[in-house]
């Protein structure tokens, strides 16, 4: 248990109770970075001079308009955001399917919830899981067969002739309300990740983030995670995920 600014958390295992608190933390930690997403794409330099080039075409036609040249301009940030919007929203979904399906990620014993008392009402504010991925070795960064299973079917030993995969951990969840960032909860959930992988032998723990998520990001480098990987494929409509311009980034850090 760790006390920072009068709040105290306490970390345990999650229970089927948990669900709804924990999907709508991980809908809130999606959502939330939309607008961070949305001020970088605007603050892009190709995107300043299109929106120059935007306003002035206004002024052009509207002769000599203020207003619409405004128009214009508020026009092409409006793109930007449905664009940024868009690439949350379906990785949002993506995640949910994910969290909901058979063996999903809230079915395994790989994840953890972090609780505080709040004016005498114990509440949930922050979530980790872990899950095992079996790829080939020496191949940092990489993706390779989910195991999503219980603990023990991760340790199996593999067929006689089948070629040896590494097995390692991987972060598909990590959220912590926004009332209790900067508390030092962040710090302990990957804590109780890193120590999870450890315990199972697990040889690194990746995981994926994004640009604009810069506070997440600080925390895992301070922790030793290394960035080994960045490219802008986020499932969005191809046009979209260029004009959002967010880049999923891959962390990793060997145990």
């Amino acid at each position: 248990m760790e006390k920072k600014n009068n709040l105290q958390f306490s970390i345990r295992g999650y229970e089927a109770s948990d669900r709804r608190e924990v999907l709508a933390l991980l809908c809130d930690g999606v959502l939330e970075h939309v607008y961070p997403a949305f001020f970088r794409s605007l603050a892009y330099p190709d995107h300043v001079g299109v929106a120059l080039s935007v306003c002035v075409a206004g002024y052009v036609l509207g002769g000599s308009s203020y207003l619409l040249a405004l128009l214009f301009g508020a026009a092409w940030a409006g793109l930007l955001y449905y664009c940024c919007h868009q690439v949350h929203q379906g990785y949002l979904q993506r995640r949910l399917e994910a969290a909901r399906g058979q063996n999903g990620l809230l079915e395994g014993s790989g994840l953890w919830v972090a609780e505080t008392e709040v004016g005498g009402r114990t509440r949930l504010v922050g979530a980790v899981a872990v899950r095992a991925v079996k790829g080939d070795q020496g191949a940092p960064g990489g993706r390779g067969e989910d195991r999503t299973g219980e603990e023990e079917e991760e340790e199996e030993e593999f067929e006689e002739g089948e070629e040896e995969l590494e097995l390692y951990g991987e972060l598909p969840l990590m959220v912590v309300s926004y009332g209790c960032r900067r508390r030092g909860l962040g710090s302990l959930l990957a804590l109780k990740a890193l120590e999870t992988c450890k315990g199972r032998g697990y040889t690194r723990l990746l995981v994926d983030s994004s640009s604009p998520q810069a506070a997440a990001n600080t925390l895992y480098r301070k922790m030793g995670f290394v960035q080994t990987a960045a490219h802008g494929e986020t499932h969005a409509n191809r046009w979209i995920a260029m004009l959002a311009r967010v880049q999923v980034l891959t962390l990793e850090k060997l145990l």
